[in-house]
């Protein structure tokens, strides 16, 4: 590996220095995909972070941008540019596996709308990231495809579900990686492997992917999902850079009204005319924070001063732990409808994983809450959106912790039960914000005893432009050198 961080191959380039250069004609993209490819082949055996490589594929992908740049053709904002799509998302000739052996053999026919988006705007898709079985843990191995390490530290996860997408981004092997975060899917592995995540406001990035079909004796039946996957999951980018992930949510910015949720158009948000408040929660009273997280924070917070923000410290926050509480409620009812699938082809490890987290979910909530218990659930988190947009506005940011621990030893969530039941208070900062729907970016605080510690930045509805300015501040401070340096 190079002693020092400055460029030197085009593998090691960011997203936004590859489409510059890619347009300038200083590189081309075949060089670049082939630079990614050589450093694939150099670390993912060891790390297992990309699955279905397909080399010929994409360096025919690479040659067409390459010819359409040459034809005069106007070139998009990644054009050349690789990026990995993760397994539990629709890429047309790959099955939307899941990790899953039994759902392997269907390659999809199209493409999700996020997949759409990203090549529109020219990216070529390189490899397909690892996740856990049904992208349920908050780690990432599954019986399809093995285990993805993190790149810091094997020993530790790389984060869950988005697990091989973020340790493939900071292994080097792509510049840009797609996610999905339904309760830190994004967000956390972003932290685990020291990168930037972004997960959108609900409706910006579109969520629709074509039909999916589940066999039955009847013939193939289009399957309906739950309420939490329409109000709470979000596609997003993970990168190596604030500017990165700026760039890539721009383009998978995609209104699109086949989603439910989906908004016709993004509003625009004036920036503040004043200073930009920014109230750290370092906690919600449910649990005590790592010593090396709460100095990320301090590290986070002395950023934001130092670059302007006004920033006080709140005493806990009863809406986010409410949020929280409310995760574990909503979440937990709508996986119970299809436990009896994942029990059947999911695997072991998931089905221990979900039985600490329906374990965790009835210490709050009982052993099997009853509608109306659900319904009001779905009541409260209404009334929770508009407390906490009320709070925030267009001027104000939360920061808080990632998790309350460092990254999680790896299988943490299977090797014990008591030790199990210890990750989801922990986890606190990841599950509260989904159930409402905010937008939300992890960034890179702070390096220490070899393990990269990030926090996270929650804004008001559509106001992720506020919270990238703020997360380039903490980069532009934290100046943490790439793993390879």
């Amino acid at each position: 590996m190079p002693n020092s961080s400055r460029p030197t191959e085009p593998w090691q380039l960011s997203a936004t220095e590859l489409a510059r250069a890619i347009r300038g004609r200083e590189l081309s993209s075949v060089e670049v995909v082939n630079s990614c490819l050589e450093r694939i082949e150099a670390v993912n055996p060891r790390l297992n972070a990309l699955v279905e490589v397909r080399p010929e594929e994409a360096l025919a992908q690479a040659r067409e941008a390459d010819d359409r740049l040459a034809a005069g053709d106007t070139p998009g904002p990644l054009h050349g540019v690789p990026v990995s799509i993760k397994i539990n998302t629709d890429q047309r000739g790959y099955a939307t596996s899941n990790g899953v052996p039994a759902l392997a053999g269907r390659p999809a026919e199209g493409d999700a709308a996020c997949v759409t988006a990203l090549r529109e705007a020219g990216a070529v898709p390189l490899g397909r990231s690892n996740s856990p079985a049904f992208s349920f843990r908050w780690f990432s191995t599954n019986e399809l495809h093995g285990r993805t390490l993190n790149p810091w530290d094997p020993d530790r996860t790389p984060g869950g579900s988005s697990g091989g997408a973020a340790g493939g981004l900071a292994a080097g092997m792509v510049p840009l990686a797609q996610g999905n975060d339904i309760g830190g899917s994004i967000r956390f592995p972003a932290a685990c492997c020291g990168v930037v995540g972004v997960r959108p406001t609900v409706g910006r990035v579109s969520n629709w992917a074509p039909p999916a079909f589940a066999d039955t004796p009847a013939g193939p039946v289009e399957l309906d999902f739950p309420p939490t996957v329409h109000l709470c999951a979000v596609q997003g980018p993970l990168a190596r850079t604030v500017a990165d992930a700026r760039l890539a949510l721009h383009v998978m910015t995609t209104p699109d009204l086949r989603d439910s949720a989906g908004v016709p158009a993004v509003p625009v948000r004036p920036r503040p005319a004043g200073t930009v408040r920014v109230s750290l929660v370092r906690s919600i009273g449910t649990v005590g924070n790592h010593p090396a997280v709460d100095r990320a924070l301090d590290r986070a917070a002395a950023s934001l001063a130092d670059a302007g923000y006004e920033v006080e410290e709140l005493d806990g926050m009863p809406l986010l732990a409410e949020a929280a509480r409310l995760w574990a409620l909503l979440l937990t009812e709508d996986v119970r409808l299809i436990l009896p699938m994942i029990e059947a082809i999911g695997g072991a490890d998931v089905n221990t994983a979900l039985r600490g987290h329906f374990a965790a979910a009835a210490a709050l909530w009982g052993e099997r809450p009853d509608l109306p218990t659900y319904i009001n659930g779905w009541a409260r988190r209404a009334t929770l959106v508009t407390r906490l947009q009320e709070l925030l506005g267009g001027d104000r940011l939360l920061l808080t912790p990632v998790c309350a621990e460092p990254a999680f030893e790896q299988d943490a969530d299977i090797s014990d039960p008591k030790r199990a039941l210890e990750l989801y208070p922990a986890m606190w900062p990841m599950t509260s914000i989904p159930v409402l729907g905010f937008p939300a970016v992890t960034v890179p605080a702070r390096l220490e005893d070899g393990l990269p510690y990030g926090v996270q930045l929650v804004g008001g509805r559509f106001e992720e432009d506020l919270v990238l300015d703020a997360a380039q501040a903490v980069e532009d401070r934290a100046a943490l050198p790439p793993l390879w340096a």
